[in-house]
């Protein structure tokens, strides 16, 4: 399989044995979302990613998930909690509970501007708009009384939306500036920056890393209008994208999110940078042993239309069947892939303004297939040269030799690329990816791969990746 997972850890799937079931099905990102626990309380679990990255001998990106400023309700009593149609349900500040509950859920919200802008038959959308609601009647200045108009699950902590209501909410929040901090102290890999708008919103997110010490790739979430209207200049500063379709859904009209997820993947096949959609993709196996039909259509057209990474949340976090989830979603990437592949006749061209770096990983791509080579083999600093590859789409697995954690950590987002550390002992990238094919058990003897390297030239001064090279193992 190719295509890469993220599977969201929660109560179904923080425990060791349960992540290694998940990495073994074919996990290779592990999602930490901050909005339901601080850096203290995913302790545990980065011990674990790291112990099974020893275990399985598998790199294992864990990518921290800042709440930003999504709008969000605060402890249920039992969650999750299921909504019937026609369920009546509180909205308040939570010191009004007991005044208000009477039998019926009660959501506590603590933004009371928003509460005394409520009247009856306003919108209420909860879990990324899967649960609607309508505002029956105005309790108090504070609360209101909600009614649901369709069945749905929802758990503490969840966003709500108010469609038709606009609110000015800085991007990066205090809160994730202490989740950052803690987060990059205990190891995180990668993080994911939510409600994204402006390039400026990435920029501030680096420069809170800068100074905390320590720098680490970032994905920008695409959940607001304004951000897919500034989706090149964003992707400028970003490492890779999220097509998040719960709230882009809520904050767009529906018919248009199909196309708007498109464009956002072409725009990152046009950078070659990696792009992940998520939300709900199998969302029926948070109780069912299988997906139904419409999803497992979802999730390949996702993977056909070039999607680097799909995305479990629900299915893993709370579900019953985290580890089936991901299975099921690896046998549909699979064949979504083998049908891709069949499809595009050979790699990719890179087309668009010349490019010799893009060019040189089409060249690599085409002598893998007419030399019939068992694999792409890529030295790499930044990560820049397997992503050119891996834009391509060969058919050949792309093996990424790195020297530095950041790199091999970011490339587990890119589609086909499987990242692995190289000492800087060999006295060339060439050298190093020939001693990698010589221990590497994958490549028999007589077998070729084609490389991509580095070498000095004069008139240069930065080494750059400038050479390719059919190797034939002996």
């Amino acid at each position: 399989m190719k295509t890469k997972i993220i599977a969201t850890l929660g109560p179904a799937s923080s425990g060791l044995e349960t992540m290694r079931g998940l990495a073994k099905a074919g996990v290779r990102i592990f999602r930490l979302n901050f909005s339901h626990g601080s850096a203290d309380s995913f302790t545990e679990v980065m011990d674990n990613v790291r112990s099974l990255e020893k275990e399985l001998g598998l790199t294992l990106t864990a990518m921290a998930d800042l709440s930003g400023p999504k709008i969000r309700i605060g402890d249920l009593y039992k969650s999750p909690a299921h909504i019937i149609r026609g369920d009546r349900l509180v909205l308040g500040p939570e010191a009004d509970r007991m005044e208000h509950e009477g039998g019926r859920l009660y959501l506590p919200f603590e933004d009371t501007a928003i509460l005394k802008d409520l009247a009856k038959g306003d919108t209420v959308l909860l879990s990324d708009g899967m649960v609607e609601l309508t505002v029956t009647s105005v309790l108090k200045p504070c609360a209101v009384e909600l009614k649901a108009h369709n069945n749905g699950l929802i758990t503490s902590h969840k966003g709500i939306a108010f469609p038709g209501k606009f609110f000015s909410i800085p991007a990066l929040t205090e809160k994730d500036r202490v989740d950052l901090e803690g987060a990059l102290k205990l190891g995180v890999d990668a993080a994911a920056m939510s409600f994204v708008q402006t390039k400026q919103d990435i920029v501030d997110l680096r420069r809170a890393m800068e100074e905390c010490g320590r720098v680490v790739p970032i994905i920008a979430k695409m959940e607001q209008k304004a951000a897919y209207d500034n989706l090149e200049t964003i992707l400028d500063v970003a490492d890779g994208l999220m097509v998040a379709r719960g709230d882009l859904g809520v904050q767009c009209p529906l018919p248009d999110l199909p196309i708007m997820q498109k464009q956002i993947i072409d725009a990152c096949r046009r950078r070659d940078k990696p792009v992940i959609v998520a939300t709900q993709m199998l969302i029926s196996m948070v109780d069912n042993p299988a997906p139904t039909r419409p999803e497992t259509t979802d999730v390949a057209n996702a993977i056909l239309d070039g999607a680097d990474v799909v995305m479990l949340s629900e299915e893993t976090a709370i579900g019953k069947h985290p580890v089936e989830a991901v299975a099921y979603m690896a046998r549909i990437a699979d064949k979504a892939e083998g049908y891709g592949l069949q499809r595009s006749g050979g790699p990719l061209s890179p087309g668009g303004k010349p490019d010799p770096e893009r060019t040189l990983a089409y060249c690599a791509c085409l002598l893998a297939e007419q030399t019939r080579s068992a694999a792409l083999i890529c030295h790499t600093r930044s990560g820049t040269t397997a992503q050119r590859v891996s834009g391509r789409r060969p058919v050949a697995p792309i093996h990424a030799l790195t020297p530095r954690a950041m790199s091999r950590h970011l490339l587990n987002f890119s589609w086909g690329v499987i990242p692995h550390h190289v000492d800087r002992d060999q006295p060339s990238h060439l050298a190093r990816c020939q001693h990698f094919v010589e221990q590497w058990s994958g490549i028999q003897p007589g077998q070729s791969v084609v490389i991509t390297a580095g070498q000095k030239t004069p008139g240069r001064e930065d080494l750059h990746t400038n050479e390719v090279k059919v190797y034939y193992k002996g």
